[in-house]
């Protein structure tokens, strides 16, 4: 417990103090946000705005967790450094695409299948690598099984070992995608994404937290979980939940920078290694129910308007919907995080009736 509270400590710590550092770089190197003209108009004030501050939620997460470990003296586990790989990796991708938007003044970086083979490349390393490592206890740090509070009976390993881990690979990326993407359409207002993103982060502390009471390996039962490194695993949730807080503090309204797509497809990639390894795959869909809501209107739109030509909101992703309404950016960020608290704590709730009902 000691080393998570040195995670989430030192992390807001290094974010809310990094950032007006970075800040000030970028404003001398003339790294600002480009702003589509087919935006709301009120996010035109916003163009020249600092981004790819979501390289110092990254950083902050990363130095942290090296500072918990030499604090305490415990060593990194595979399940730890994976979930990290996972969120830096996805960090770069997203760097690389805002670098090329800031740097070329085009709301475009990245082309899109570029940028799908950098997320896919990231994503099936870590699901590769995932499945290997077993521990004294033969638990590897994923499964193939898939898992809502914990594992199901369904195996992805149904016909044979080598198909179970090509499907399991392609299930990791659909999780992966899934939730980098939603982080992403939902970083649209300042401080929106970020917000709900603590919120997430934190219940993966808990839940991490729970799971290492509650394990197979050292307490045994009928209600046990078979996750290999779960306190560890709230370290690097207690990284991201506290490199998130800092990083708030700059990108609230009115933001004095943006996250960029460094920041949204890292903390996408964070979320889907913590589901994957603490074996709540589905879970993470209640979790992350905002992030869920708000990809789910752009997918509406879509296919409305392919299908009958007329459009479902003023606009998509769901957020510039209300403010076409009207609505204030704060009003809708501060009632977006109410709506994403919601979902976190049904979300909770579940998680701890299943241990409850199986008791």
């Amino acid at each position: 417990m000691k080393a998570v509270l040195i995670a989430a400590v030192v992390s807001l710590v290094l974010s809310l103090f990094g950032t007006p550092a970075f800040i000030r770089y970028l404003v001398k190197q003339g790294y600002g946000q480009f702003i589509r003209d087919d935006g709301p108009t009120s996010h035109h004030t916003k163009r020249g705005t600092p981004t790819m501050g979501g390289a110092v939620i990254v950083l902050s997460s990363l130095a942290a967790y090296a500072v918990a470990h030499l604090a305490t003296g415990q060593l990194p586990s595979v399940s730890g450094l994976l979930v990290l790989f996972l969120m830096a990796g996805m960090g770069v991708v997203g760097f690389l695409d805002d670098y090329i938007k800031i740097t070329k003044q085009r709301s475009l970086g990245l082309r899109s299948r570029e940028k799908l083979a950098g997320q896919t490349f990231v994503a099936v390393v870590f699901a590769v690598l995932a499945l290997q490592f077993p521990n004294e206890s033969f638990r590897t740090p994923a499964s193939t099984f898939v898992s809502f509070v914990r594992d199901t009976p369904v195996n992805l390993a149904f016909a044979g070992t080598v198909l179970g881990v090509i499907l399991f690979v392609i299930w990791a990326n659909v999780i992966v995608a899934g939730t980098s993407n939603g982080v992403n359409l939902t970083d649209g207002l300042d401080g929106l994404a970020t917000g709900a993103s603590v919120m997430v982060f934190a219940s993966y502390v808990l839940i991490s937290i729970w799971q290492f009471n509650q394990n197979c390996q050292w307490n045994p039962g009928t209600k046990c979980y078979e996750v290999r490194d779960p306190h560890d695993l709230a370290i690097v949730a207690a990284c991201g939940m506290g490199a998130c807080f800092g990083f708030l503090w700059w990108n609230a309204a009115p933001a004095k920078i943006f996250m960029g797509d460094t920041g949204s497809l890292a903390l996408g990639g964070g979320l889907a290694g913590l589901a994957i390894l603490t074996r709540t795959e589905l879970l993470v869909v209640i979790l992350g129910g905002l992030f869920v809501t708000i990809t789910l209107s752009v997918i509406i739109q879509v296919a409305s308007f392919k299908t009958t030509g007329k459009r479902v909101f003023r606009m998509a992703p769901l957020q510039h919907h209300f403010e076409l309404l009207g609505w204030q950016e704060v009003t809708i960020v501060i009632r977006f995080w109410i709506v994403a608290g919601l979902f976190v704590a049904f979300g909770l709730g579940l998680f701890y009736a299943e241990w409850v009902v199986s008791a």
